[in-house]
């Protein structure tokens, strides 16, 4: 038998932390003709809310304009809470960077489309997002940042 403790992996909760839609130029953008064009931005956050308890926080903005009036701009973040123990150090950052932010991400991709439709728009539906590219390319942006210890 080994004394090294068995690894948790447990889903605590998944909540919507934050979520604002803004219709700044209501309602006379909403009789213009033109395609808007539609800017998305992801991020990805990960705290410690306590020993071997985490907040992943997957955040969405999601912007349309036309020329340079928007129509409407909506943030969203959507959380979960993770009990993590028992997993080496180098596990636990593509755990935060990806296990996490995957289960999170379908909540939020819900909510923004959700959000989007009851502000009176058609609903703009989030892709897939691969988050093992997200956190290769932030974990290889690091190093560059990084400096060589000389």
């Amino acid at each position: 038998m080994s004394d090294t403790p068995n690894p948790v992996f447990q889903i605590q909760r998944v909540y919507l932390k934050e979520a604002s839609l803004e219709q700044p130029n209501s309602p006379a953008i909403l009789l213009e003709q033109e395609q808007p064009t539609v800017d998305i931005q992801l991020g990805v956050n990960a705290s410690t809310v306590a020993d071997g308890v985490y907040e992943v926080v997957v955040t969405a903005t999601v912007q349309t304009k036309i020329k340079e009036r928007t129509v409407f701009l909506v943030e969203a973040s959507q959380a979960g809470i993770f009990e993590i123990r028992n997993l080496p150090d180098e596990q636990m950052g593509p755990i935060m960077g990806i296990a996490c932010p995957q289960i999170v991400y379908p909540y939020l991709r819900s909510n923004v489309s959700d959000l989007i439709q009851r502000g009176g728009f058609p609903p703009v539906h989030l892709s897939e997002i691969n988050f093992q590219a997200m956190y290769e390319q932030q974990q290889a942006a690091q190093t560059e940042e990084t400096p060589a210890v000389q």
